[in-house]
């Protein structure tokens, strides 16, 4: 019955939900408080009061036609709010035409590559990266291109860019900062890699669009601050999330917002709210359209999160581990004691510390800790990252 594609697929899943699915085992038999379960990005706040007082506000409202569908590409008033909010922060001008809702930054994600790829097309993806980009360029015929990083920061390295860009390369995608590393990408390095770009696109005679997968942006620290890709990219679209900027993931609200300058902006976005039809999403929820256009200004707590971070990464540095300190999101990705990630990984579960294989990330020979958890659960999870540490230092 199945597909043997999809099989095939399900054998490549991510490594993230198989390590979720083995806390939940470790749970039954030792006890939720001795799982130390840092498996999924899944934030344990509940969303900012702004987002609780509109949800209340548009659910007990008598407004009429709240639940009906509006334009494929959204509320015109919330992706109008959305759009001045962007030119505030880049200094481009947007306005409710340059901005598409989407269920969440996977939904919107697949409707640019839907939108954008021939088959046999190019996008490069920079190790490490979400794993499901792959599975997402490979949806819409696609040809995922793996290109690693700096591996002593994970920044991108333009010199194994610079051989990977061919004549068929249609996009790149940038995540910053970053999953799984917490990385932010430095515009000094961005503008090396926008001149890269358009030398390839005077070469070829061709455009490649940078897609800038951004849910993190507004997770940061240390007065950190995440570049502006449509200053710096002139074939650019954001896409957001506000899964974990509201800690909403379940919610699946997002947007795409595309550059004003790119050419025959209106036709592209055009093709993309047909794709966003025709992909099956019709709109992004409405409800949840509504309720963050009333919360735009409402973040999580990052100093929570700092907190976590600054606890986990002195501590792990203090037994050994090395880590690369991350700027944002809500991951540590120190290196494996062993090459063999997956093996490594496998070992910690006898400490019930649940981790991901940086293979899972196209980056072996490290791991990633989600710390969107308890305060608590990070602090009784140091004896295991001892003793974890100890069976390898010997």
């Amino acid at each position: 019955m199945l597909s043997q594609n999809i099989h095939d697929k399900i054998a490549k899943s991510s490594w993230i939900r198989a390590m979720f699915e083995e806390g939940a085992r470790l749970r039954q038999i030792h006890g939720a408080d001795k799982v130390y379960d840092f498996s999924l990005g899944n934030p344990d706040y509940e969303p900012p009061a702004e987002v609780q007082t509109a949800l209340r506000k548009y659910a007990n409202g008598d407004e009429p036609g709240k639940h009906r569908y509006m334009s494929n590409a959204g509320y015109p008033d919330v992706r109008e709010k959305i759009a001045q909010q962007i030119s505030a922060e880049s200094g481009l001008e947007l306005n409710q035409n340059h901005i598409i809702m989407a269920s969440g930054a996977a939904g919107g994600l697949n409707v640019v590559l839907k939108s954008i790829l021939n088959p046999g097309d190019e996008v490069i993806v920079l190790a490490p990266f979400f794993v499901e980009y792959l599975f997402y360029i490979e949806n819409h015929g696609g040809k995922p291109v793996v290109v690693p990083t700096n591996p002593n920061n994970f920044e991108p390295s333009l010199e194994a860019l610079e051989k990977n860009i061919t004549p068929r390369c249609k996009a790149v995608i940038l995540n910053s900062p970053n999953n799984p590393t917490g990385v932010i990408y430095r515009e000094e390095t961005l503008r090396q890699l926008a001149d890269l770009l358009a030398c390839k696109e005077q070469k070829y005679q061709s455009e490649i669009l940078v897609i800038s997968d951004e849910p993190y942006s507004k997770i940061v620290y240390d007065q950190a601050e995440v570049p502006q890709i449509l200053k710096i990219f002139k074939h650019s679209v954001i896409v957001n999330s506000y899964s974990k900027s509201l800690a909403i993931p379940g919610e699946r609200i997002g947007y795409i917002a595309v550059n004003p300058a790119i050419a025959d902006v209106e036709l592209f976005v055009n093709g993309m709210i047909f794709a966003h039809r025709t992909l099956g999403f019709v709109n992004a929820p409405a409800l949840f359209q509504k309720i963050v256009g009333d919360s735009l200004d409402a973040a999580v707590d990052t100093e929570e999160y700092k907190r976590r971070r600054d606890f986990l990464y002195e501590q792990l540095t203090a037994l050994g581990y090395f880590c690369v300190k991350p700027e944002g999101a809500f991951y540590l990705f120190p290196r494996s004691f062993i090459p063999d990630d997956i093996e490594f990984t496998k070992r910690a579960l006898k400490y019930n510390l649940l981790l991901v294989p940086g293979t899972g990330f196209g980056c072996p020979g490290h791991f990633r800790i989600a710390y969107c958890v308890d305060f608590q659960t990070i602090q009784n999870s140091i004896p295991a990252f001892k003793a974890l540490a100890e069976e390898f230092q010997g």
